[in-house]
């Protein structure tokens, strides 16, 4: 949904108003100079994500408090604001994070949540290819059946992308021992 914007000056003043807030989403003044700007709740959201992101794009070690705030922050703009290009992003940013303190539960669902709610999603191959790899290892989901299922429907709905490639050759070496596989790869390179 977009909202109509209108813009008045007033004496050396410069006023933001926006079109009807049919959403019931709350707004908050911003003031800056002599520019007063609304802002509705998405815009809230989505600046507390981008911060969070921000920091976690400079951090060196992953802080396992800013770690909740930011899953947090992710998942409100997604949840909040479907209708956002970003939405689905912040949904896989959020199955990251989760997955780097090590909770695959929450980072299943946060994959699961982003493939289902946003089919048309342009990188949502990337998305069920992470939450593939979250059911194959065995340090994590360790589901070899589930797996193959989502490796299977990612060959099925992008065959012709980097995604079902690498999906054919994870079902190949699906269930294979790191020692099956290193002595295959040392078979195939004699």
């Amino acid at each position: 949904m977009f909202k109509k914007f209108g813009f008045l000056f007033i004496g050396g003043l410069f006023l933001v108003s926006c079109g009807s807030n049919a959403s019931g989403t709350k707004q908050e003044v911003v003031k800056s100079d002599s520019t007063i700007v609304v802002l509705d709740d998405c815009t809230n959201l989505l600046n507390e994500a981008k911060r969070l992101d921000n920091i976690l794009l400079k951090a060196t070690a992953v802080n396992n408090e800013t770690a909740e705030k930011a899953m947090t922050a992710f998942n409100n703009f997604s949840s909040n604001c479907k209708t956002d290009s970003l939405a689905p992003v912040f949904l896989v940013k959020a199955g990251q994070v989760a997955q780097s303190v090590k909770n695959y539960k929450l980072a299943q669902s946060f994959f699961e949540k982003c493939t289902e709610a946003f089919p048309k999603f342009k990188n949502r191959g990337a998305a069920l290819f992470l939450l593939a790899q979250l059911y194959d290892d065995s340090s994590m989901l360790n589901n070899e059946q589930e797996a193959k299922s989502i490796y299977e429907k990612i060959i099925k709905e992008y065959p012709n992308t980097p995604f079902g490639d690498d999906s054919k050759n994870c079902l190949k070496n699906l269930g294979k021992t790191d020692e099956q596989l290193v002595e295959e790869f040392l078979k195939k390179n004699k």
